[in-house]
């Protein structure tokens, strides 16, 4: 059975994630009171951010 996934998104399947890593992101979730999918799109949006302001990406929706 498939999943529908809303419009204007996608899904992405990791493998090979340091156990350690992803014990650390749960945690650091939790501190924060997120889901692991909303602490790690937050922190993505941030380091993005960070890129568009220095010019290595371009600013605007990419």
């Amino acid at each position: 059975m498939a999943r529908e996934t809303p419009e204007g998104t996608g899904a992405w399947n990791f493998r090979d994630i340091p156990r350690d890593l992803m014990r650390k992101v749960k945690m650091a979730a939790a501190h924060e009171g997120k889901s692991v999918k909303d602490f790690l799109i937050e922190l993505a949006e941030a380091r993005l951010q960070e890129l568009e302001r220095k010019g290595i990406l371009p600013k605007g929706k990419g």
